[in-house]
C-alpha cells in the first residue's frame, strides 16, 4: 500500500525482496534442469554464463572495446574447450597467453588500475571450474548441486540475517551494506547447506562436509566483496541490467564464481582434475 507520500510502504531495506525472489524463483529450476540434463546442455550454460561475465567486465573496465571482448571470450572457450582435449596444463598456458596480449592491449587505457588485466582471469577461471567440476563422470551433477546449494544458502542467509540483525559493516569502504551478522549468517546457511545435501546424498564424512561448506560460504562473501571493489571503483551500481532485482549477471553468479574455483582447486587436490567433483565431496 503506497504511503502518504505516494511512495511504497515497504521498508527501504526490504524493497529489492520482492523483485530478487521472483527473479530468483524464474532462475533456480532452469539451472538445475540443466544441470540435470547435463552433457552438451550443461556446457553450453556454463560457456554462455562465462561470455557474459566478459562482455560486463569488458563494458566496465576496458571501455566496451570489441578487441578487448573477442580475447576474453576466446580465454573462455578455450577454458571451457580445451581441458577435455588438451589436458589441464596446456589449457592454462592456451588462457595465459590471451592474457598476455590483452594486457597488453589493456596498457594503452589501464592508466595503472589492476581491473583491466583481471578479466580473463575471472571469466576463465570461473569456467575452467565449473567444466572441471560439472564433467567428472561419477560424481560432476551432484558436487554442482551441492555448491550452488551453499551459494544460494549463504547468499539468502547473509542477505536476511544482516537486514534483521545489522550491527558493525564488514567492509564499508567497498560494500555498506555488508554487515558481520550477514557473515556470520553465510557461513551458517553454508554448514546446514552443504549437511542438507550430504544427508540425502548419502555421502561420508559430513562434520568435514559441513565444515567445507562454510568454509566455501566465506569465500562466497568474499567472490561479492571482489564484485562490489570492481563496481565502486569504475562508479556503477550494478554490472548490469540482464536480470531484474539482481543487476547483471556478475551481480547473481559473483560468490559462485569465488566459490567453483575454490571448490574446483581443492577437488583437483584431492583427486585430479578427472575427478575433481568427487575429491570435492567423497573424504
Amino acid at each position: 500500500m503506497p504511503d502518504h507520500d505516494g511512495g511504497s510502504s515497504q521498508s527501504p531495506k526490504w524493497q529489492d525482496l520482492g523483485v530478487r525472489t521472483l527473479s530468483a524463483a524464474v532462475l533456480m529450476p532452469v539451472v538445475l534442469v540443466d544441470i540435470w540434463l547435463g552433457g552438451v546442455w550443461f556446457e553450453v550454460f556454463v560457456l554462455l554464463i562465462g561470455v557474459l561475465i566478459a562482455r560486463e567486465w569488458v563494458r566496465l573496465a576496458l571501455a566496451d572495446e570489441d578487441l578487448q571482448f573477442g580475447l576474453h571470450a576466446l580465454a573462455v572457450l578455450a577454458a571451457g574447450v580445451l581441458p577435455f582435449a588438451t589436458g589441464f596444463m596446456m589449457t592454462l598456458a592456451v588462457v595465459a597467453v590471451i592474457w598476455l596480449i590483452s594486457a597488453a592491449v589493456a596498457r594503452r587505457t589501464s592508466r595503472g588500475a589492476i581491473w583491466p588485466h583481471l578479466g580473463i582471469p575471472y571469466a576463465a577461471g570461473s569456467t575452467m571450474a565449473l567444466m572441471i567440476l560439472g564433467n567428472d563422470v561419477a560424481c560432476g551433477p551432484l558436487a554442482i548441486v551441492w555448491l550452488l546449494a551453499i551459494v544460494w544458502a549463504a547468499d539468502s542467509l547473509a542477505y536476511f540475517s544482516g537486514r534483521i540483525i545489522g550491527g558493525p559493516r564488514l567492509a564499508p569502504s567497498i560494500s555498506p551494506k555488508k554487515t558481520w551478522a550477514g557473515m556470520a549468517g553465510a557461513v551458517v546457511g553454508g554448514v546446514i547447506a552443504s549437511l542438507a545435501v550430504a544427508v540425502l546424498a548419502g555421502l561420508d564424512s559430513r562434520v568435514f562436509l559441513a565444515v567445507l561448506g562454510g568454509l566455501l560460504a566465506i569465500v562466497e562473501q568474499g567472490g561479492d566483496l571482489f564484485k562490489s571493489a570492481l563496481k565502486r571503483f569504475y562508479g556503477v551500481k550494478d554490472a548490469g541490467r540482464l536480470i531484474p532485482g539482481h543487476g547483471g549477471i556478475m551481480d547473481r553468479v559473483d560468490g559462485l564464481v569465488a566459490a567453483a574455483m575454490a571448490g574446483a582447486i581443492v577437488g583437483t587436490l584431492h583427486s585430479g582434475s578427472g575427478a575433481a567433483g568427487a575429491g570435492l565431496l567423497h573424504w
